[in-house]
């Protein structure tokens, strides 16, 4: 039964894509158009499990030149775009207020006080930390177009619109396609830390500059209504940090001067747009009428609030344009800079109260209210740089240091040790750098940041992250590091635990931490420790990783309370299944009870901050799902699990990690495989993100990032990492005896239901005849075995899932979920062969492959799976 969705969203794909085919028709001919065309109908019936259409595309492509094979991919890249595109945008204009909708529902049904509801809103603190991972594959030139797009899809679909004005948007649209299909879309260079700096920055001002007042509005609107309860003032529910310019894990090209760049151009992003607000505010504020405490300030002004406000807009463009000039190189006058929250908050709290008690209500509660809303969320410095540093980083300092000093090497001493002349030094009054060391140059880079840190203001920084953590004393490292280069402020500083030992051992290096006195008074009653979700899963599988990662986190939290510390826990979750990706009620809500206690902070990377912010009314109603969802868990929190509930899950997961590692560590046939049927040595040579794909450019697949191993698994559609080894444990436990406790845990218990449910989603992506046709052509024939074992176990895996969910089909209870992936088939499939073909003439070419359209044509369809499939990495 075909949707009103389905329906509608088919209309505008079959639109957008006849339009793209006139304008392929005008450059290339109707010869050309024709043949594209057979071809998206080939792909559509070869999605439908017609053999004949399949092996018909593959001889289509392997009579086809280098050339012609770029012009069909960048023919179904294009088509895959503007499908999502039209996905985005009927999203957009679903009801954006449908999550606030449901929660106000269940909080009426549930007959909560006024009260229980206040505490709740109170606590209501949503960190999004946008990243850019290497996967947003779409070049910034056609995301500009893309939004263009989707604003003439806005406004098309208006239902006032004459002739006239159609034709108008109409032709627009065909402008819009033309200039993308005549636009390079594969970037010739890496972006920089900068350049993903900037893309960030603009997010913030096309989209949530005006989302977040807007979201604010209807929360507090529908809190007024229901329960006489308002949003304070002072609030900021949600507020964003980031890590474009800040992330130096494992990412050379982030340095002490590229961090102070992105903090300066932040400020000046921020000033700009201050300055625009504060400026329409001083235009439509004209009234006369003032308290005392305004007139006080102002003197005998004639227009009060005008006055008050047109020096703040002058000191926002100074701010603004001195930025430019100190970037420029020049040395700017910097006495007329703002330099705090509070010089920009105070003229408008003051405007506000006087605007209420001269009766001026409604004004006050306008564009004021808006502006005075994004001050509190994004201040003067826009957002918050987090700075991320891999702990080796930080003994190498001190190992360097001690060596010069003669006192041994640090990083040959004990734990003990290392914590006795941390605390010993975290102590001193002297300085513990001598003035005449000449450290090397990656010792220098990490004292630079940390007095680049030192030099700016707290405000504009977030929290300093330390990956693969292990120990008390790379955390205590980071605060002496900070406190010698200056830094005189508390700076939060956050272990990461991400593989399954680090979680495993986190509540134990905590406990550690939290009983030095020194250390609590350090972090004053607020602890963050961010769970790593990517690089577990890499090495123990989805369902060992999960399940270590609630273990994980309930334990911090009883250790939290224990040593009454507030805990942040900062989720380290991609946009993949892979990665931890999962639909945001549902991540929360199988989080365990009393971890968002303490605020919900969580990444936001690449392609899903477009997906998810990207257009007003997409990010508003991102922040009313993300929102509904943690003031629900608050107060209905999900039940901790029952002991008969841990020893079964612990026993699938134990079972799901050997499984997992026994196919991925320990089968010697494993590597080899994975090099031929993937595209994973290909992937290096595209210019995704500023970040290399290896940590370590000699290493092997151990050093190879979780995000390009999740991206090459996804291009060839086997989608391995989110799934292996995990529904063969929970079968391995389904014993008769066993299944009305397992039947009890898909019923009762959030997390376990979550882990289905992401399979669900995951084995809807999967497609073992696309993964078979990559074998056929690209595997030797000593190494079929290997892929036919692993389809066969993919095959399994759907049949035991639907067992369990008592389904017929997967991704049953989310038909929109299932229509969406079903609309970009037919432009997918032929992508797929498409690629097969290129992946066996750029192997057997070897070196003469380089720079040619025939690496061109890869690289399109690389994109081009990567945006049909919504994700990357």
């Amino acid at each position: 039964m075909q949707t009103h969705y389905d329906a509608e969203l088919k209309d505008t794909v079959r639109y957008l894509g006849k339009t793209l085919g006139e304008t392929i028709k005008n450059q290339l001919g109707q010869e050309w158009l024709d043949r594209i065309e057979k071809i998206r109908k080939g792909g559509r019936a070869s999605y439908q499990g017609d053999a004949t259409c399949s092996e018909e595309l593959k001889e289509t492509f392997k009579t086809m030149s280098d050339s012609d094979l770029l012009t069909v991919g960048r023919a179904f890249a294009q088509f895959l775009n503007l499908g999502n595109i039209a996905e985005q945008e009927y999203n957009a204009a679903m009801n954006v207020d449908a999550s606030i909708d449901a929660l106000f529902k269940h909080l009426d049904k549930a007959e909560l006080t006024a009260e229980k509801v206040q505490d709740a809103v109170a606590k209501l603190n949503i960190d999004l930390v946008l990243t850019a991972h290497p996967t947003e594959v779409t070049r910034r030139t056609l995301i500009h177009k893309h939004k263009e797009l989707a604003n003439c899809l806005q406004a098309i679909h208006q239902e006032s619109l004459n002739d006239v004005e159609r034709k108008k948007i109409e032709t627009r649209i065909a402008d819009l396609i033309a200039q993308a299909w005549h636009t390079e879309e594969i970037r010739s260079v890496r972006p920089t830390p900068v350049d993903e700096a900037r893309w960030g920055f603009s997010v913030i001002e096309n989209s949530l500059w005006e989302a977040v007042p807007d979201f604010m509005r209807e929360l507090d609107g529908r809190l007024n209504e229901d329960y006489d309860v308002s949003l304070p003032l002072d609030s900021s529910p949600v507020q964003f940090s980031s890590w474009m310019g800040g992330d130096r894990d494992g990412n050379p090209f982030v340095t002490s001067k590229v961090t102070e760049q992105v903090l300066l151009l932040a400020r000046k992003r921020a000033a700009k747009l201050f300055a625009i607000d504060l400026d329409r505010l001083q235009v439509e504020l004209s009234m006369y009428d003032c308290n005392d405490a305004l007139r006080e300030k102002v003197g005998d002004a004639n227009e009060p609030y005008r006055a008050l406000l047109r020096p703040l807009v002058d000191k926002f463009i100074a701010t603004r344009d001195g930025i430019s000039d100190y970037l420029a190189g020049k040395n700017p006058d910097t006495s007329n800079w703002i330099e705090s929250d509070d010089e920009l908050i105070e003229p408008l709290m003051l405007c506000y109260q006087s605007l209420l008690d001269c009766g001026m209500q409604v004004v006050a509660n306008g564009l004021l209210l808006d502006t005075i809303r994004r001050a509190r969320v994004f201040g003067i410095h826009l957002l918050r740089l987090d700075v991320r540093q891999d702990s080796e980083r930080h003994a190498d300092v001190f190992s360097e240091l001690t060596r010069y000093l003669g006192l041994g090497d640090y990083a040959q001493w004990s734990e003990a040790d290392k914590q006795a002349f941390l605390l010993r030094e975290l102590g001193s009054k002297r300085p513990l750098f001598p003035a005449q060391w000449d450290a090397s140059d990656d010792v220098k880079e990490v004292l630079d940041t940390c007095k680049v840190i030192a030099k700016h203001s707290k405000h504009g920084f977030g929290i300093y992250i330390i990956s693969m953590a292990s120990e008390p004393s790379d955390v205590m490292a980071v605060q002496l590091l900070l406190q010698e280069s200056g830094v005189d402020w508390p700076m939060p500083v956050a272990p990461l635990f991400e593989t399954l030992d680090d979680l495993n051992n986190s509540p134990d290096v905590m406990r550690k931490l939290l009983s030095i006195d020194w250390y609590r008074g350090y972090v004053k009653g607020r602890q963050f420790v961010m769970i790593g979700y990517s690089d577990s899963a890499k090495d123990a599988g989805a369902l060992a990783a999960g399940w270590a990662q609630y273990q994980s986190q309930e334990a911090l939290v009883a250790i939290a309370e224990e040593f009454d510390v507030s805990l942040t826990l900062f989720h380290g979750r991609g946009g993949t299944i892979g990665r931890g990706g999962l639909p945001a009620h549902a991540a929360i809500y199988s989080q365990p009870p009393g971890s968002l206690e303490g605020g919900f902070r969580v990444t936001e990377q690449g392609e899903t901050i477009r997906y998810k912010f990207g257009m007003p009314k997409l990010a508003k109603r991102s922040l009313g799902i993300y929102a509904s969802a943690i003031i629900e868990a608050m107060l209905f929190p999900p039940p901790a699990p029952k002991e008969e509930w841990r020893e079964l899950i612990t026993a699938m997961a134990a079972q799901g990690r050997d499984n997992y590692r026994a196919t991925v560590r320990h089968d010697e046939e494993f590597v080899p495989y994975f090099r031929v049927a993937t595209p994973e040595q290909e992937l290096g040579k595209l210019p995704l993100g500023s970040r290399p794909a290896k940590r370590k450019p000699q290493g092997g697949i151990e050093s190879l990032r979780a995000i390009p191993w999740i991206f090459a698994w996804a291009q060839t559609r086997l989608v391995l990492p989110s799934w292996l080894g995990v529904m063969r444990a929970i079968d391995s436990v389904k014993t008769p005896e066993n299944e009305k406790v397992v039947n009890e845990m898909f019923s009762e218990w959030p997390f376990y239901r979550s882990r289905l449910s992401m399979l669900d989603m995951v084995f809807h992506k999967a497609d073992p005849r696309i993964s078979e046709a990559y074998d056929e052509r690209l595997v030797p024939k000593e190494l079929k075995h290997f892929g036919e074992a692993l389809r066969s176990e993919l095959k399994e895996s759907i049949s035991s899932l639907l067992a369990i969910t008592g389904d017929d089909d997967i991704m049953k209870n989310d038909p929109q979920g299932k229509e969406s992936m079903e609309i970009r088939a037919a432009y997918l499939q032929p992508l797929h062969y498409l690629q097969i073909e290129l992946l066996d003439r750029i192997r057997k070419a070897g070196d003469d492959a380089q720079n040619t359209s025939l690496e061109r044509a890869m690289m399109v369809t690389i994109t081009g799976i990567a945006i049909g499939m919504r994700n990357t990495g």
